[in-house]
């Protein structure tokens, strides 16, 4: 292949995944800041990938060790605004382009984590994406920080001069001279005008607007509603609010209010144990604050124990128990009711968090907004023809994600408290006044456009924190917003933060979280674009479209690259969990945004996931994702230059997703010619025994090329068995281990039968990706095995050893979903729908556990001959202090003197984490295996000395 790339013959997967992984802990700066999106790519893995695709393959091992370095720096975090580093990934890349940028898409932009670094790489940047919420979040991402946040010091010095107006006439100042002139106080607030004054001279006017914007629509709410945020007598001022949901105990001689809290933690920190003490008087229940620097706790009281899990609660009067079904039917029939049982409080000037119970005062302040808000919303219902709490209906019950319709929410306003309602609609009309302001003032209606798109930014930003399903994250003493995960679930305690408290889930809060990521995206340098020959050219400002992936508003062969994440079936429920967002932007940017905020909600129609709640259930819903996906990576190759590049990321647990992908791409004139799996994911969140998640995505790069007609099966086995041996040594090399083993051998596969039309065998059967991918898992589970076991002994072990070490290898002691547990089973020869709930194989509805020696009995375990078994036995006899019968087991079955069964010992305990009980139990008995085999030895000739 001409023009070869540095990405399909080479990747350092290893280091460019420990900082993809660790990217997550990134805040300030970081795009994840500016407003949550789902899923998004780590910015380390697609700036790296990108710039290894952009760039020509290198003939000499020294030039390809130096780029190899060099894209590790390039993937710092630290390294993101390092001119030096940037400049020179610039300049690799026009050079493979004979100085012109190269024209990149991304048609699932989402977030925007790939175009932000195809942009940062230099790159003339087209995003498109279906959903309004993601394409706003695209425009503050790429288009406002390139158009306004990068100007001379000359333009912002006659742009603020021109468009501000901060004359003697507007403010009583003259700024050039006594910019402290004047009683403003918007201005002089929190030291924002010397800030603001700064940032002029930094030539970055729309940071300074949306700061000082931001501020005014601060002081404005403030003005209005800050009386209903009282700080305490003693100055401090509150965090926030701790509600508990309440529902009347069913037991007809008690009906206390049953207060539904999880746990009663309220610091749960390693120097700082605080928590709610429940008791009851009467027919009441109370609260006490117990723990560090409070009444002692008292010894018998666990505050992890609360009284409700899973919406069955418990009485603390009398102990009667509530079903889950009777505790829905009371919040569906509207007898469920809200208590506000404790403050969160900060002193300026100390640091840390107290608490106070909550009192009368408290409830009468919340009463009081309650009937404010009443009085607002009918006026601003009259002033704006809608109704300024969302009244759009939730999703359909049971849409994936989604439990509180279960519990009578059925309108997104229902997910707010009164005084919530009220902080966000006062919050809105501030908004929009202040757009209004600023074209009063003379400001361009463009950019006044995207100043107040950050601030609509912030109302959401405030609405994911303020509502009635987030939580007090005990562990960190902070809010926890109502995104924590990819879904809404019911959340029985819930907590309400203070919009103006200075403190996280306040309104400065996401000012300032956005002012920094503004600031970051603004340091990235233009894109000229100019012509051969040509000695200036223009800026390349990002261009992003609203449309669909699978009508992608371009002409064939238009783009140089295209890099980017399609969604996978039905993983992120993407547009009903983004209409939490839509509608509040809908009211408060909507009419200055009328392209993106018509609908009444977000557009669902072409969205490309595999829901199950829709007509036709998820066999419907999945083929309609297979069929849009593929319309997708047509419309990628056909607008794809004839010698263009693509890389697409895919991730998927499910093997049934991985054979969607080959279809897709087999059936678009895309072929694979390299893949990497790159590391996407904290390790630590895989260990989890319900989890079988995957830690990385599999990158793919793509080309348009002409498939061969036919390959025949033999010889294209040779061929897939070949390739992937070489890959995956260099991918064992590399650390990659598990599932993304797996997942990654199956990449490399793509490679090898992506090349042909058909694959047939000498009988005329064309063989299906199917087929062709549980070859794949035969070569990929013969190899795996043998490293695992350092070679040697794979050839002397039974199917179902062989299965349990892969097992424990690939999903640790997670439960798997059948499909793929069967796969894996077959692969080392294993039919396991003869082999559940026989021996450590078990079935768990769609679910597939296999049984560690903890989780099995002596009894069960009588008769046993596979090594498995008897291992297991023999742990659990270790266990036991029982030694002579487990010697006795050793020597009658043989395995005592085989190293073989240690060996398998070892490598099972090589493949669990630390914390594992089944590792701890491996690793006791193999501390004393040598004396142990030399006793079992010596039992043995002494029982041929008596025969």
């Amino acid at each position: 292949m001409k023009d070869k790339r540095f990405i399909e013959e080479s990747f350092p997967v290893k280091e460019v995944s420990e900082i993809s992984a660790k990217e997550k802990n990134i805040r300030h700066g970081h795009i994840s800041t500016l407003h949550i999106w789902w899923a998004r790519r780590p910015l380390a893995s697609s700036r790296a990938t990108s710039y290894a695709a952009l760039i020509a393959a290198l003939n000499s091992i020294e030039e390809w060790e130096k780029t190899r370095q060099f894209i590790i720096e390039l993937s710092k975090w630290e390294n993101s605004l390092d001119q030096n580093i940037i400049q020179k990934a610039r300049e690799d890349i026009l050079k493979t382009y004979k100085g012109k940028p190269p024209r990149v898409l991304d048609p699932f932009s989402g977030g925007g984590s790939i175009p932000l670094e195809a942009l940062r790489l230099g790159c003339e940047v087209h995003a498109v994406e279906y959903n309004p919420v993601a394409t706003l979040i695209l425009k503050c991402t790429l288009e406002y920080p390139q158009k306004y946040g990068r100007w001379t010091i000359e333009d912002s010095h006659s742009t603020f001069t021109k468009n501000r107006v901060y004359s003697s006439e507007r403010h009583g100042r003259d700024f050039e001279n006594n910019p402290n002139d004047g009683e403003d106080v918007a201005w002089t607030n929190l030291l924002f005008e010397e800030e603001i004054k700064a940032q002029f001279r930094k030539s970055n006017p729309i940071l300074a607007d949306v700061k000082w914007w931001g501020n005014w629509v601060l002081e404005e709410a403030k003005k209005e509603i800050g009386k209903f945020y009282p700080a305490d007598e003693d100055g401090s001022i509150p965090v926030g609010y701790i509600w508990a949901r309440t529902i009347p105990c069913q037991n007809p001689s008690c009906g206390a209010e049953i207060p539904l809290m999880r746990q009663f933690w309220l610091s749960k920190k390693d120097n700082k144990k605080v928590a709610l003490y429940p008791y009851t008087e009467g027919n009441e229940v109370k609260f006490k604050i117990v723990g560090d620097g409070y009444e002692k706790m008292p010894s018998n009281f666990d505050p992890e124990n609360g009284t409700v899990s899973r919406a069955i609660a418990i009485c603390p009067v009398c102990g009667y128990t509530v079903d889950d079904k009777t505790t829905r039917k009371l919040f569906q029939q509207g007898k469920a009711g809200e208590r506000l049982v404790a403050v969160v409080l900060h002193k300026p000037g100390r640091e840390g968090k107290t608490y106070r119970l909550a009192n009368e005062k408290d409830f009468q302040i919340f009463k009081e907004a309650e009937k404010y808000l009443e009085e607002k919303r009918q006026k601003l219902m009259e002033e704006w023809g809608i109704d300024p709490v969302p009244d759009e209906e939730l999703p359909p019950k049971e849409t994936l994600g989604f439990r509180v319709q279960r519990y009578g929410m059925l309108k997104w306003g229902d997910l707010f408290n009164s005084r919530q309602k009220l902080a966000l609609i006062t919050f809105t009309e501030k908004v929009r006044l202040a757009y209004q302001k600023m074209i009063e003032e003379g400001y361009d209606e463009e950019y006044a456009k995207a100043v107040v798109g950050y601030l609509g930014i912030s109302i959401n930003n405030l609405a994911e924190k303020n509502n009635n399903v987030s939580r007090w994250a005990n562990t960190k003493e902070t809010i926890a917003g109502s995104f924590s995960r990819q879904a809404l679930p019911m959340i029985w305690d819930y907590f309400e933060s203070n919009v103006f408290s200075g403190s996280t889930g306040d309104w400065l809060n996401s000012i300032e979280y956005n002012s920094k990521v503004l600031s970051h995206l603004s340091q990235i340098p233009p894109v000229e674009l100019k012509e051969e020959g040509e000695d200036e050219g223009g800026k390349a400002i990002p261009v992003i479209k609203q449309a669909s992936a699978t009508e992608l508003p371009y002409p064939d062969n238009y783009f140089d690259a295209v890099f980017t994440d399609p969604p996978y079936y039905d993983n992120v429920p993407y547009s009903y969990l983004s209409d939490f967002f839509y509608v509040w932007l809908k009211r408060s940017i909507g009419d200055i945004y009328p392209e993106l905020f018509m609908t009444p909600l977000t557009p669902k129609s072409k969205e490309i996931v595999a829901y199950s709640h829709q007509e036709g259930g998820f066999e419907a819903g999945k083929k309609y994702f297979e069929d849009m996906l593929k319309k997708a990576f047509q419309e990628i190759s056909r607008i794809l230059k004839p010698n263009g590049i693509a890389t697409i990321v895919y991730s998927h647990k499910s093997t049934t997703g991985w054979e969607t992908l080959i279809n897709a791409l087999l059936e678009s004139n895309l072929v694979p010619t390299a893949s990497w799996p790159i590391d996407t994911e904290m390790k630590a969140r895989l260990r989890a025994k319900e989890s079988a998640a995957l830690a990385s995505s599999i990158y793919f790069v793509c080309r348009k090329m002409d498939r061969v007609e036919t390959g025949w099966l033999n010889e294209v086995k040779e061929e897939i068995k070949k390739h992937i041996t070489e890959k995956l040594k260099s991918l064992w090399e590399e650390g990659v281990s598990g599932a993304d083993f797996f997942i990654a051998g199956i990449g490399s596969a793509i490679e090898i039968f992506g090349k042909y039309k058909k694959v047939m065998d000498y009988e005329g059967k064309e063989i299906s990706a199917k087929e062709l991918l549980d070859y794949v898992r035969e070569v990929v589970t013969d190899y795996a095995v043998r490293q695992i076991l350092h070679n040697g002994i794979a050839g002397e072990l039974s199917p179902l050893t062989r299965f349990y070490i892969l097992w424990r290898w690939t999903y640790g002691e997670a439960k798997v979903e059948f499909d793929d547990a069967r796969k894996l089973a077959q692969s080392v020869g294993v039919n396991l729908e003869r082999e559940w709930n026989k021996g450590f194989i078990r079935k768990d509805k769609e679910f597939i556990i296999v049984l560690g020696p903890q989780d099995r009995t002596l009894q069960e375990l009588e008769n046993v001959e596979e090594m498995i078994d008897v291992l297991h036995k023999v742990l659990l006899l270790w266990k036991a202090a029982r030694k002579e019968e487990m010697k006795e087991i050793l020597k009658e079955t043989g395995y005592g003197t085989k190293e073989a069964f240690y060996k398998v010992a070892q490598a099972i305990s090589e493949t669990l984490p630390d914390e594992s009980k089944e590792k701890k139990l491996l690793d006791g008995f193999l501390s004393g295996k040598e004396r142990l085999k030399d006793e079992i030895k010596n039992i043995s000739r002494q029982g041929e000395l008596f025969e």
